[in-house]
């Protein structure tokens, strides 16, 4: 399968594979801590020390963690409101925490949905998310233009009843190219984000302009072409009546002309795959 990746050869594609599985690994455990009264700076915070007592020093964005309404991001307008609040968790409550170590140079960005307690809304949110795995991959096999993608996924949202929330990140990204990051002793941050790796995604946004692509994944015009080979931390948003629900997760695009080739989720044992291997 990775032979056909000419940019990323096997043991970089598990060097990324590797921290995604470190990243969920981390979202399972503090989830697992999540209780009542517990803030979301809390559950930031708690991220980030599980992270770096395992070696984590630099990040492409430090992790959020977002409770209730707000994983449907329900008034958000502009960019602070993402960053994590004294919002306090309650029982039966939704939560979304999402974080993007970079480790040993390579970045991951994992979104991991639950809720403390029973939630069916948030049930059938999680299951009506496979649907939206399935299509990305398919059309993105099909080398149909991204803008064209995002918006068959906008429309399967409308089908299922839900809104579309990654419409509220910044230029309504569904996904964004990921790269890797040179190792360095000092590893600043900007804004939440990772001075590196907006470096990095700076320069391909430039560089692209000038070639016709851009690094990201959006319903605007400068993401109308096909899939750039590369690694995509791709994430579906779905929301109904203020719950919300998705994952993010690490796309492969390759130069390969063989279908199965040209394009494959890193990882399928991840929580939300294993979930959806449960439910059938």
């Amino acid at each position: 399968m990775t032979s056909a990746v000419n940019t990323q050869p096997a043991a970089e594609l598990q060097g990324f594979r590797d921290v995604q599985r470190l990243a969920y690994a981390c979202a399972e455990a503090v989830a697992a801590q999540l209780k009542p009264g517990v803030t979301e700076r809390e559950a930031a915070r708690m991220q980030r020390e599980w992270l770096r007592e395992r070696g984590v020093r630099d990040w492409f964005h430090l992790p959020f963690a977002w409770f209730g309404d707000r994983t449907a991001f329900v008034g958000f307008r502009i960019p602070l409101q993402f960053f994590p609040t004294d919002r306090r968790l309650e029982p039966g409550m939704p939560f979304i925490l999402d974080m993007a170590p970079i480790h040993r140079g390579f970045t991951a960005d994992i979104g991991y949905a639950g809720c403390l307690g029973p939630h069916p809304l948030h049930d059938r949110l999680m299951a009506d998310l496979r649907a939206h795995r399935e299509l990305i991959l398919r059309e993105v096999r099909e080398r149909r233009p991204l803008r064209e993608i995002y918006e068959d996924v906008d429309r399967l949202m409308v089908r299922q009843g839900y809104e579309n929330c990654h419409r509220a990140y910044p230029f309504g990204v569904i996904a964004h190219k990921i790269d890797r990051v040179r190792e360095r002793r000092r590893a600043p941050t900007l804004f939440g984000f990772g001075a590196q790796a907006l470096r990095g995604l700076v320069s391909d946004a430039l560089h692209g302009h000038r070639e016709g692509w851009s690094p990201l994944w959006s319903p605007h015009g400068f993401s109308d072409h096909p899939p750039r080979p590369g690694l995509w931390a791709v994430e579906p948003h779905l929301g109904f009546r203020g719950t919300g629900a998705k994952f993010e997760e690490i796309l492969v695009v390759t130069d390969s002309k063989d279908p199965e080739e040209s394009a494959f989720w890193l990882d399928d044992d991840l929580p939300h795959v294993r979930r959806w291997a449960e439910d059938a």
